[in-house]
């Protein structure tokens, strides 16, 4: 029998099962990997905190790295959760929050660290995928905003000078 525990819920075939079939699975997993590093879009169908379960072993564009949030209700009235299940998945996202409402949206992985989302922007975290105490942490990275050079060393030929 199939399994799903990897991060990107790919078919996992037992030894000995899928016989004549296994190319068309490895075939759909492969293309569920390079899903992995694409674009997608998730749709939030109600002004309330929802949960995203990734497929198993099935198209499902929560496998994106970069994933757009929208919303078909108008507008979003307060903060929304989104839960990322399964609790298990260790991942990488870009996160786009384009709802509709000027509302921040969290998202959570289990009783964990969440991460906010202001409306209008983009985020990248990862999930640590730690089962029912799974958090969500910040991946974005920052640039230096101040600092001070304390040494410098250069060899250059005598025509330049260094200040």
């Amino acid at each position: 029998m199939a399994t799903y525990v990897n991060n990107l819920r790919l078919t996992e075939i037992t030894t000995g099962d899928e016989s004549g079939t296994w190319g068309t699975t490895t075939n759909a997993n492969w293309d569920f990997a390079t899903d992995a590093f694409g674009y997608g879009v998730k749709n939030m169908a109600a002004d309330a905190d929802q949960t995203f379960t990734m497929a198993d072993g099935s198209v499902d564009t929560l496998r994106s790295m970069y994933l757009k949030i929208t919303s078909t209700v108008a507008p979003l009235t307060a903060t929304r959760t989104l839960t990322i299940a399964p609790n298990t998945v260790s991942k990488l996202w870009v996160i786009e929050n384009a709802t509709t409402g000027s509302q921040s949206i969290k998202i959570k992985q289990g009783s964990g660290a969440e991460i906010t989302i202001a409306t209008g922007t983009k985020t990248m975290l990862y999930t640590d995928g730690a089962g029912s105490g799974a958090a969500v942490f910040n991946a974005a990275p920052t640039a230096a905003t101040s600092g001070t050079v304390t040494s410098v060393s250069a060899s250059v030929p005598s025509v330049f000078s260094i200040s």
